[in-house]
């Protein structure tokens, strides 16, 4: 049976909150930059001239919105990434793939306080390497980590 550790609900909030704030700080320079005549008054002088805050909201509402725009898109680009425990391997994001016997050990000592375990294993050229796996970044890990115990001792 195959433990999966699927992307955390931590992190999709993270990039949706960001998402909403951009583009609603971006509608809300829109509004205010064009379209309040008040805010605008407020903010040029005798002559018309606007100041630094009225230029700002009528210059960064695209950036502010193609940023919430890019970062929805790459929320949408990562939502299925998972880490799987299958039989005889561990696969990350459907790209990586870690042989159990090719772990040699797993540090836990921070999963119960800081939320990650390093695995260090050999890769196919021979080089030692660690891979840091958090709870920040995927949920279900404590199954997960007592499936690849389970399966290298």
């Amino acid at each position: 049976m195959a433990i999966t550790a699927p992307l955390s609900k931590y992190k999709k909030q993270t990039y949706l909150i960001w998402m909403a704030i951009l583009i609603g700080f971006g509608v809300y320079c829109v509004y205010d930059g064009y379209f309040n005549d008040g805010f605008k008054a407020k903010h040029s002088d005798a002559e018309g001239n606007p100041d630094s805050t009225l230029i700002f909201n009528q210059k960064a509402p695209p950036y502010l919105i193609g940023a919430g725009v890019a970062i929805g898109i790459y929320f949408f680009t990562i939502s299925g990434r998972k880490i799987v425990a299958e039989n005889n391997e561990l696969i990350i994001n459907d790209r990586g793939k870690i042989a159990y016997d090719s772990i040699e050990k797993i540090d836990k000592t921070n999963f119960k306080s800081k939320g990650y375990f390093v695995i260090t294993y050999k890769d196919t050229g021979g080089r030692e390497v660690n891979r840091k796996i958090s709870g920040r970044i995927y949920d279900n890990l404590e199954a997960l980590l007592n499936e690849i115990v389970s399966k290298i001792s």
